[in-house]
C-alpha cells in the first residue's frame, strides 16, 4: 500500500492540514501515513489528533510516528517536507539583528537578511535528507513546502539521484486567484492565468475569467485598488492580509501583476518597507514579528488540544479540506493519472530567459513518471531583469550554504535590495552577528 511520510509532522498547522486532506481523499484509502519529527512532544500531539480523526470517523488509514528519519523514509512512496531548522526562535535573530541596522522585513523567510540566514540553516539539513532519500526511497516523489522554497528545492534536485521526482509547492498564487475571482465575480476555478517567475515573486502576464479575456481590465482594477475605491481582502484582520497595494503599484510599473501576497513581494524591492512608507504602512503592509508567529503557533496547539478533549468538534475541520496541492498530487500519481498546477521545478526551458537549472515557478505536470514543466515563453524585459537578479542571488546563496564561504554570504547581503542602505562595514558586521547567532546550525561556517 501507499506510504506517505511527513517530515516535520509535528507542525501544529501543517501536520493536521496534511492529515485531514489525505484522509479526505477516497483514492488514498488504506495508505500508511508516517509522521516524523525531531521533537517527540509535538509529534505525539499531532499523532494523537490524527488517531482521533481515524477513530471518530472510521477511516481506513494507518498512522505511524517515529523520531527515526531512516524508519520514516524506508520504502516511502511520497515524502512531504515542512520543517523549520531551529524552530521559531532561530528566526528571531533573522528579524531582530537586521532591524538594528534599519532593515525591517515583512516575512524574512525568502529574501533579505532573514531569507539568507534561513537558507544557510536549512540547506545542510536538506542535503542530508536528500542523501537519505537516495538510500531508502530513491523513487519517492518529494513534495517540498519548506522555505526558502527556491533555494531548498534547488538543493534537493542537485543532490537527489532521481531529480525529476522533486517539486516545490507554494499556496501564494491560490490566494491571489481567489481575490481575482472575487473581483471578476467568478469562481477561483474559472480564473486562468499565464504565470511565471520564482517563488514568492511570480507574475501574471495574461488573464481570463470564465472564458472572458479580462487582462485589459487590470489597469482599471489596480488603479481603483490604489485609489481606495476597490478594497481587497478586507475580511482578513490577521498579519497575512493581502490588500494588493504592492501588486497594484508594480503592475503600473512593469505591466505584469505579481501573483503572491504583498508581504512576500515587498521584500524583493527596496521601495516598499522603509522610513518613507512608515515601514510598509503606506502600502497597508503588516510586518510579521516573532511574537505574531508564536501567538499563531500557540493558538494552533490550543485548537489541537481542544479537539482532543472534545471541547471543539472535529467535524467542521474534517470537512474544510484545504486548497493545498499535496493530496491532489498524491491521488493523481497513485492512480496513474496526472496533476497540473503551479509548481517549482528546475528551469529546462520553461522560462528561456532565465538560467538553466535554476528553480523557477510556472505551470507543470506531475504524473507517475515524475515532473515536467510547461513552456511559458517570453517575459517582459523589466520583469526579466528583476528575476535574473534574484535568481543569481539564490544560486549564490546556495553556494555559500554548501561551502561555508563567508565572502559569498557577504556578497549575497551586499546585493540584496533590502540591504542597499548599508555601508560595506555595516553589511560585514551585520553578517557576522547573523552567522554567530546561527552558529549551532552552520557547521560549514564554523568547522571544528
Amino acid at each position: 500500500m501507499t506510504k506517505i511520510t511527513v517530515i516535520g509532522g509535528g507542525s501544529y498547522t501543517w501536520g493536521p492540514t496534511f492529515l485531514r486532506d489525505i484522509f479526505a481523499t477516497p483514492e488514498l484509502k488504506g495508505a500508511t501515513v508516517v509522521l516524523h519529527d525531531i521533537l517527540a512532544d509535538r509529534m505525539n500531539l499531532v499523532h494523537a489528533l490524527g488517531s482521533k480523526m481515524i477513530a471518530d470517523f472510521g477511516l481506513d488509514y494507518r498512522l505511524e510516528k517515529t523520531l527515526s528519519l531512516d524508519e520514516a523514509l524506508r520504502g516511502a512512496d511520497f515524502v512531504i517536507l515542512t520543517i523549520t531548522t531551529g524552530r521559531l526562535e532561530s528566526m528571531r535573530p533573522d528579524l531582530e539583528i537586521p532591524a538594528r541596522y534599519g532593515i525591517r522585513q515583512s516575512v524574512g523567510d525568502t529574501t533579505g537578511p532573514g531569507g539568507l540566514a534561513r537558507a544557510l540553516r536549512n540547506v545542510p539539513v536538506i542535503v542530508e535528507i536528500a542523501k537519505k532519500v537516495n538510500e531508502l526511497c530513491p523513487n519517492a516523489l518529494f513534495l517540498n513546502y519548506t522555505n526558502p522554497m527556491t533555494v531548498l528545492t534547488r538543493a534537493l534536485c542537485m543532490f537527489r539521484s532521481v531529480p525529476n521526482r522533486t517539486v516545490g509547492l507554494c499556496h501564494e498564487y491560490i490566494g491571489v486567484r481567489e481575490h481575482l475571482a472575487s473581483i471578476f465575480n467568478v469562481s477561483p476555478a474559472q480564473i486562468q492565468a499565464r504565470v511565471m517567475g520564482i517563488n514568492h515573486l511570480i507574475w501574471i502576464t495574461d488573464l481570463y475569467a470564465a472564458g472572458m479575456h479580462v487582462w485589459d481590465d487590470m489597469p482599471s482594477v489596480t488603479a481603483k485598488i490604489l485609489a481606495g475605491e476597490l478594497r481587497v481582502d478586507q475580511a482578513d484582520t490577521t498579519v497575512f492580509a493581502d490588500h494588493a497595494r504592492v501588486k497594484s503599484t508594480l503592475f503600473g510599473l512593469y505591466g505584469a501583476l505579481p501573483a503572491a501576497g504583498d508581504r512576500h513581494i515587498a521584500e524583493f524591492f527596496p521601495q516598499f518597507i522603509n522610513e518613507a512608507t512608515q515601514w510598509g504602512a503606506g502600502y497597508e503592509l503588516q510586518l510579521t514579528s516573532i511574537a505574531d508567529r508564536l501567538q499563531l503557533e500557540a493558538e494552533a496547539r490550543m485548537l489541537i488540544e481542544a479537539a482532543l478533549s472534545g471541547q471543539v468538534p472535529l467535524q467542521p475541520f474534517m470537512q474544510d479540506v484545504s486548497t493545498e496541492a499535496a493530496n491532489k498530487i498524491i491521488r493523481a500519481v497513485s492512480s496513474g493519472q496526472s496533476y497540473s498546477g503551479i509548481v517549482n521545478l528546475p528551469n529546462t526551458g520553461q522560462i528561456a530567459a532565465l538560467p538553466h537549472a535554476a528553480v523557477v515557478e510556472t505551470y507543470g505536470v506531475i504524473d507517475p513518471l515524475g515532473t515536467s514543466a510547461l513552456t511559458f515563453g517570453d517575459i517582459p524585459a523589466g520583469v526579466q531583469a528583476v528575476l535574473e537578479h534574484h535568481v543569481r542571488q539564490q544560486e549564490l546563496t546556495l553556494q555559500a550554504a554548501l561551502t561555508g564561504n563567508w565572502d559569498l554570504a557577504l556578497q549575497v547581503l551586499l546585493n540584496d535590495p533590502l540591504s542597499s542602505r548599508l555601508t560595506i562595514p555595516q553589511a560585514r558586521q551585520l553578517l557576522q552577528e547573523l552567522l554567530k547567532a546561527n552558529q549551532a546550525y552552520l557547521p560549514a561556517f564554523f568547522p571544528g
